[in-house]
């Protein structure tokens, strides 16, 4: 049997177990429960090996992650597999500047909805169509892993496993994600403060409520001289996904992703057409 260099023995077969490392609390089934989280697992199901995954997944639910830390662009953490010293994982992606952050941060800002959404701590579906509408995606298409292991494999067990922890991670707190792109919580939340109060946008469906007793002598009239009918140009641009904001949202998702945030990229291209 192995022996580490203090004289505790290790089993090649199997990991080290540790004692206080971060296991995910899906101890079965799908890893995730926000969007978000579940959003970022879809990432990796579709970019990365089922079997390795398979594996880390088993690793992140032992609690074989020891830490991680995440910062700009940059995931680190270390993981005990079956060596007495635990492996270095590091995963990177592309962090944006400062004036993409300006960009973002302003669209953001713009938008009543978004910006009280993210003041009280949420993340809105939308957000994911505003960062593509600036060319800058908020969730990777690719992720650039390296670990310590002896494993050719990408990617590997250990790996994984942080991958996983991070989704969790991601559904305790939202902005993780947005601190991954390059700013935290308190840059994004004191950006916003900083912006001014974004113009209430004009509900196209809204009518001025009058008593029917004060209308009653000119009801049927029109509210104009039929000789001056003529067509007018419209006041208001009505967003072509105006159906999916006004009805009720069906209970129905694909790939854990609600069906109007399927379909409204769907509605905007027809709108463009």
């Amino acid at each position: 049997m192995p022996v580490d260099p203090d004289g505790r023995w290790f089993d090649n077969n199997g990991p080290i177990r540790v004692d206080g490392g971060i296991a995910v609390r899906a101890q079965r089934g799908k890893i995730g429960e926000q969007w978000w989280s579940r959003r970022f697992v879809d990432l990796l199901e579709n970019i990365c090996q089922p079997g390795r995954l398979g594996r880390g997944r088993s690793y992140a639910r032992k609690g074989q992650v020891i830490d991680f830390e995440l910062t700009p662009g940059r995931v680190f953490g270390r993981v005990q597999g079956s060596r007495p010293a635990p492996y270095e994982i590091t995963i990177t992606i592309p962090a944006y500047d400062e004036a993409q952050w300006t960009q973002i941060l302003t669209v953001l800002g713009a938008q009543a909805l978004y910006r009280a959404a993210l003041l009280a701590g949420d993340m809105p579906h939308e957000i994911v169509d505003v960062f593509a509408g600036l060319g800058l995606p908020l969730f990777p298409s690719n992720l650039d892993m390296r670990c310590t292991c002896p494993d050719w494999g990408v990617p590997c067990k250990h790996a994984s496993a942080v991958l996983y922890v991070l989704a969790e991670a991601f559904d305790n707190d939202p902005f993780l994600v947005l601190a991954w792109r390059g700013r935290d919580r308190d840059g994004v939340l004191s950006a916003l403060r900083g912006l001014p109060e974004p113009v209430e946008e004009v509900d196209p469906l809204a009518i001025d409520k009058q008593d029917l007793e004060s209308r009653l002598t000119d009801y049927y009239a029109p509210a104009i001289s039929l000789g001056r009918l003529r067509e007018r140009p419209a006041r208001t641009t009505v967003p072509p996904e105006l159906l999916l904001r006004v009805l009720d949202a069906p209970p129905i998702k694909v790939r854990h992703i609600p069906l109007t945030d399927v379909l409204r990229p769907a509605y905007r291209d027809l709108a463009a057409d």
